[in-house]
């Protein structure tokens, strides 16, 4: 069983910077994509960021130029480096694995993707 822990939630004000983490307990260095999706409340969940073997990466349009995506092969996590915080962006993120080899919009799809972290709260506040 994958298991995907997350950290490096909390509360910032808008404008602000926040760097989630996610851990796997497997190797992720040749795996499947993986994936940061956030859920809003009373909101469906979205993709937010994804990035395969070959570091390619995607993005939901409303992140493009204020979130980053990476990883580091050696400690099996991936990182979401987040600037520039604003109100929409308050939500629970959430860390999956398993999905498609290659990025591409379809990566950014919940069904893609068969093990999810439990999330970290991100509240952004003006």
């Amino acid at each position: 069983q994958a298991l995907l822990v997350e950290s490096g939630g909390g509360s910032v004000q808008t404008g602000g910077s926040l760097r989630l983490s996610c851990v796997a307990s497997f190797n992720i260095y040749s795996g499947p994509s993986l994936a940061w999706f956030r859920q809003a409340p009373g909101k469906e969940r979205e993709g937010v960021a994804a990035i395969d073997k070959y570091r390619a990466t995607h993005y939901l349009d409303s992140v493009k130029g204020r979130f980053t995506i990476s990883r580091d092969n050696a400690v099996n996590t991936i990182y979401l480096q987040m600037n520039n915080l604003s109100l929409e962006d308050t939500a629970m993120y959430y860390c999956a694995s398993g999905g498609p080899g290659r990025v591409s919009p379809a990566a950014l799809v919940p069904d893609q993707y068969p093990h999810w972290g439990q999330g970290t709260q991100v509240t952004v506040s003006s």
